[in-house]
């Protein structure tokens, strides 16, 4: 086995996290939006505290992942207040999106880190891959475009979740028109080289392998863990920059967007593709680390990231 074979890993089958499909319907998604636009934030968030408390109870699985995960994260033993509070964090990103996506942006209260990375890669008039992770507020990334004027997101992710994501937003927002792109179809590639192309930033999250691609052993909290190749494959194809992002929920309403330059593929050649990829991953598992540590309980993967070593296969 190659020196660069030996950190590119073929996960199990099957995802663990496929297993795990979240559950809801489009008529619960109408109800609960209807409830929350008319009750507003404030007192919509009552029966929430209901739904994180029955999670929080009647989720064993997920609680064995989530304390494992804190662990390392907080570096002590986590108590019921730590696991109650990462549940709390994820209902309310979850709430919060049916704000977000009616833009009712001044709701929040709204601070950036490295703003100025993205605004100056806008300026440039070239696009840009933005990297998050199923970290704080996923719409956050999504509503970029429109807390921002001016900034074209565009939203890339498996025709499946594409279908749900769609599906969820009319049923929030039936005006709402997302601009997503389908990965896996044979103009993905074409359609987000387009949008480069322009100037739009390409949303990707970079976290998750479905089991069926090659991933990259990294070292995350401490402990092995494995990344996906093929998301910064695609933008180094691209020849794009890469920035890590995350929407962290702070409490109340605070919410911190913070940018990281992660790795610029403008100026790298075919023979040195495969080294700076496997680089630009370490540096985002760096940054995913940090914020991890900084905001612990915006951790979203509630599955066995840190699962058994898989199987060898070459890149």
């Amino acid at each position: 086995m190659s020196p660069k074979s030996a950190n590119l890993m073929e996960p199990r089958a099957r995802a663990d996290w496929i297993k795990h499909r979240e559950r809801g319907s489009n008529t619960l998604l109408r109800i609960m939006a209807f409830i929350s636009l008319r009750l507003g934030r404030t007192l919509s968030r009552i029966p929430l505290y209901g739904i994180a408390v029955y999670f929080f109870l009647f989720a064993p699985n997920a609680r064995g992942h989530s304390l494992r995960y804190l662990r390392l994260a907080l570096g002590r033993a986590p108590r019921a207040r730590d696991r109650f509070r990462q549940v709390l964090s994820f209902a309310t990103s979850i709430h919060d999106r049916v704000y977000l996506i009616n833009e009712q942006f001044e709701l929040f209260n709204i601070t950036l880190d490295g703003e100025p990375w993205v605004l100056a890669q806008a300026d440039s008039g070239r696009g840009a891959m933005l990297m998050g992770a199923h970290m704080g507020s996923f719409e956050m990334i999504h509503s970029l475009g429109r807390y921002r004027r001016g900034l074209e997101v565009a939203m890339a992710m498996y025709e499946e979740n594409a279908r749900k994501i769609n599906a969820t937003l009319a049923a929030i927002n039936p005006r709402m028109v997302p601009d997503i792109v389908s990965l896996g179809r044979i103009d993905a590639m074409l359609n987000i080289a387009e949008r480069l192309e322009r100037g739009a930033f390409v949303g990707v999250l970079g976290d998750r392998t479905l089991g069926t691609e090659p991933a990259q052993a990294v070292t995350l909290l401490g402990e092995r863990a494995y990344l996906p190749t093929g998301p910064m494959r695609a933008a180094a194809i691209l020849r794009c920059p890469v920035y890590f992002m995350a929407g962290l929920y702070r409490g109340g309403n605070n919410y911190h967007v913070v940018f990281a330059p992660v790795a610029d593929f403008s100026a790298t050649s075919a023979p040195d593709r495969a080294a700076a990829v496997s680089a630009a991953i370490e540096r985002y598992a760096a940054v995913l680390d940090q914020y991890c540590r900084s905001d612990p309980y915006n951790w979203f993967n509630f599955y066995d990231f840190w699962r058994a070593t898989p199987q060898v296969s070459p890149p």
